[in-house]
């Protein structure tokens, strides 16, 4: 491709070929455009294109020396850079090793006086040592001393916990009861307070009752008087008014009729105009009439409302005394509520003291069961422990059946044999005793595979006990005769102490072993074998394991009769719970209906006074309307009259003069009218002096004499009634039972008074050694302190 490109032939060229209308476009080119053509023909493009190739890769190669002329700066920096901290890295290697020679040659001596502080520390901590081993030898000494301390006190301080406990209780009792007692007291004071309050100022009420009523009475028949005046005094106003109005009429018709012939032209303009007149009072008379309808509506509307508050005022009246009765009959019922469950509480007390009595005993029971417990863990080695143990959770976890549990568990007996049997049996005590051989193996086969220890096993189908044939003799008796045993288990306990008597001392066991080839104990665990072999000396019947299960068995049997004795109890317990819930709910239930009879029967005071308001407003709405109803019926009065006045008019003559008789009148209207408005101006003052004093009678019969004769009537019948005896005969009630509850607990607290009194004499003069007399004193004073001073007080 490059060679024909350089002969002159070029993919970019398409002018090989000369296309229509070339030529003609040739000869009109521009110069510049024709030496782009030939440029093109001639093939000099593809050089140029390469030139420009050419340039850009010359600008990239200056670009990229550039950037590594840069690289070759920051290197040479970095270089000069790394040389000065080569210079740095020597000198610090050079004072490092200096460092490290000063930290060596200090940390030696330090190592060395270290040394030497160890060495004089060792030899301080030998002297402590010893010291505190010997220390450690008198605190064991203590404890032995304090051992036997405890146990002479143990009596003595359970006493004092009780009497202390019970002493607390009782006074807890006591205050509570003071409080109580004193609560009721003052509730019972201010109730009657109240009563005397109440009584007092109903005689004060009736008194003032009294006086309020005369002086309404006195009130109402003046203001009757002044109604009566006023009423006239109305009456004449009005009519003096009237008169004015059908005067100054008269006047204004003659003024009109004299005006007419002036107004009109003829008598049929006049005639229109009257009747315009006349419809236009028609429709306003029309308007009053309908106002008059509607006011005569709403009075009645309100007398209706009147009546029916009145009827609702006295209903509520006669609902309001029967409520009263009601309350007075629940509070009565209340108090007998109260007084049942008062000796149901009673009853509960007693059983929850007997149950705390039992709880505690049980307690103290188990308490001592697990001491006895740990006690014969502690004394079984641990190897065997473990494997009984194991044998337990085996026979629970498979459900194997047929074993009777190890001899220590399955004997009897005296507890001065105690000893005896412990010695004799040994570790046979842990053997466990079973129904058969395949019980033990399939026992054994799990003990082996858990891993759990090990047990020996006496299966009773393969034990054979020894033929032994014991003498009789008062210096020994067989052993086998003082234990106690279920009979199918006799040949596992034949086997174990089937071969030993018991001897009164030392030198009998050694003559009856010799002569009668019988292994032989002694009361204290000194045992003489028939081969000759003798085994003694001290035995701590302290850690007796057959104490320890004794103990055990006893605690469970007596646990098992304090908890049935318990659940009994707890019956009882629940029974009177139920009877006191249930007696509660009905007490509240019954509270619930008084509080709610209370609350209708204030409901009904407050619907009274409400109603009592709402009527004193309806009877002055009612008089505003029947006032604005006179008016209006005045106005249609006056409507009418100017009616037919023009009715009249119509049709007559018009003229401009009046006769001689209408002049006459007219000259005497203008001085009746003056008469007669001097007249109302006069009555008119007066009606208002009388509308005064008649205003001020009646506020002071609504706002003060009517009012305060209501609060009076209101306080006499709050006064009557009879829920507040009640109240103060159940709170009389309810402070007996207090009362009585109060001299019980005083009661109690005179006899651990006494108790603790005499219990404190007991100990100063015991026997025991001044520092145990000393805290026993110092703890009974501080225990009767409290006593003493309230029985002081």
């Amino acid at each position: 491709m490059n060679l024909l490109e350089s002969a002159g032939f070029s993919r970019s060229n398409p002018y090989y070929v000369v296309q229509q209308g070339k030529i003609a476009s040739l000869t009109l080119m521009k110069d510049s455009e024709r030496l782009d053509l030939l440029k093109e023909i001639g093939g000099t493009r593809v050089y140029e294109d390469r030139r420009r190739e050419s340039l850009k890769i010359m600008q990239e190669t200056a670009n990229k020396r550039k950037q590594i002329d840069q690289v070759v700066r920051y290197l040479e920096e970095r270089l000069r850079e790394l040389d000065e901290e080569k210079e740095e890295l020597k000198k610090y290697q050079q004072l490092d090793k200096q460092r490290r020679s000063l930290e060596y040659t200090i940390l030696d001596h330090e190592l060395n006086d270290a040394r030497n502080e160890l060495a004089s520390m060792d030899d301080n901590r030998r002297q402590i040592s010893e010291r505190m081993s010997q220390a450690d030898n008198e605190v064991v000494e203590l404890r032995e001393r304090v051992k036997s301390l405890e146990k002479e006190i143990k009596a003595s301080t359970k006493g004092i916990n009780e009497t202390k406990s019970e002493k607390g209780d009782a006074e807890k009792k006591r205050t509570e009861a003071l409080k109580v007692v004193s609560q009721i007291e003052l509730d019972l004071r201010d109730l009657k307070d109240r009563i005397s309050s109440e009584k007092r100022a109903k005689d004060e009420a009736v008194r003032e009752l009294n006086s309020m009523r005369k002086e309404s009475e006195k009130s109402k028949s003046e203001l009757a008087q002044i109604s009566k005046v006023h009423a006239a005094k109305l009456k004449e106003e009005e009519d003096i008014s009237k008169s004015i109005m059908d005067r100054e009429k008269r006047l204004s018709i003659l003024y009109q009729k004299q005006g007419r012939a002036t107004q009109f032209k003829n008598e049929a303009a006049r005639d229109e105009w009257l009747r315009k007149e006349i419809h236009d009072l028609e429709r306003v008379l029309l308007s009053n009439r309908k106002q008059e309808s509607l006011l005569q509506d709403e009075s009645q509307k309100l007398k209706d409302e009147i009546n029916k508050l009145t009827n609702h005022i006295e209903s509520r009246r006669s609902e309001s005394s029967k409520l009263e009765a009601v309350l007075a009959d629940k509070q009565k019922n209340h108090n007998d509520f109260t007084k049942q469950k008062n000796a149901l509480q009673d009853e509960r007390k007693s059983f929850w003291k007997e149950e705390n009595s039992v709880t505690a005993e049980i307690d103290r029971l188990k308490e001592d069961l697990v001491k006895a417990q740990k006690s014969l863990d502690h004394a079984t080695p641990g190897d065997i422990r473990r494997g009984l143990n194991s044998v337990s959770r085996i026979i629970r976890d498979h459900g194997i059946g047929g074993v009777f549990g190890p001899v220590l568990e399955l004997v009897d007996c005296e507890e001065k044999f105690f000893t005896a049997v412990e010695v004799t049996a040994g570790n046979s005590l842990f053997h466990v005793v079973v129904e058969n051989d395949d019980i033990s193996t399939r026992i054994i086969q799990v003990l082996t595979r858990e891993k759990g220890g090990r047990v020996t096993f006496i299966p009773l189908n393969r034990v054979h006990a020894p033929n032994v044939n014991v003498p009789q003799s008062s210096d020994f008796v067989p052993l086998l005769k003082k234990l106690k045993f279920r009979a199918e288990h006799r040949r596992a306990f034949e086997q174990v102490f089937g071969r030993t008597v018991i001897c009164r001392d030392l030198e009998t066991a050694t003559r009856v072993a010799r002569s009668n080839s019988l292994d032989c104990i002694t009361l204290d665990g000194d045992q003489v074998a028939k081969k000759g072999g003798m085994t003694g000396g001290f035995y701590d019947s302290r850690r007796s394991r057959l104490k320890f299960v004794k103990v055990i068995r006893d605690n469970k049997a007596e646990i098992e009769k304090k908890t049935a004795h318990l659940e009994n109890v707890g019956k009882k317990l629940k029974d009177i719970d139920k009877k006191i819930t249930d007696l509660i709910t009905k007490h509240q239930q019954m509270d619930a209906e008084r509080d709610h009879a209370k609350s209708e029967l204030e409901q009904f005071k407050a619907d009274i006074a409400s109603a009592t308001k709402q009527k004193g407003s309806l009877e002055k709405a009612l008089a505003k309307k029947e006032k604005s109803l006179a008016n209006i019926r005045n106005q249609i009065e006056q409507i009418q009259s100017g009616i037919a006045m023009k009715n009249d008019e119509m049709g007559t003559e018009l003229i401009d003069q009046l006769t001689l008789e209408e002049r006459d009148l007219l000259s005497r209207l203008n001085p009746e009218i003056t008469r007669l408005k001097e007249k109302f101006l006069s009555c008119k003052n007066s009606r208002i002096e009388i509308e005064t004093r008649k205003e001020e009678l009646e506020n002071n019969l609504s706002t003060n004499l009517m009012r305060r004769q209501k609060e009076l009537e209101a306080i006499i019948s709050s006064a009557d009634s009879k829920t507040l005896p009640v109240e103060v005969e159940a709170k009389e009630q309810e402070l007996k039972e207090s009362k009585r509850t109060l001299d019980e607990a005083t009661t109690v607290l005179k006899g651990i008074y006494r108790l603790t009194s005499l219990f404190l004499l007991c100990c100063t003069r015991w026997s025991c050694p001044l520092t145990l007399k000393w805290s026993f004193g110092q703890l009974m004073l501080m225990l009767l302190m409290p006593i003493q001073d309230r029985w002081s007080n």
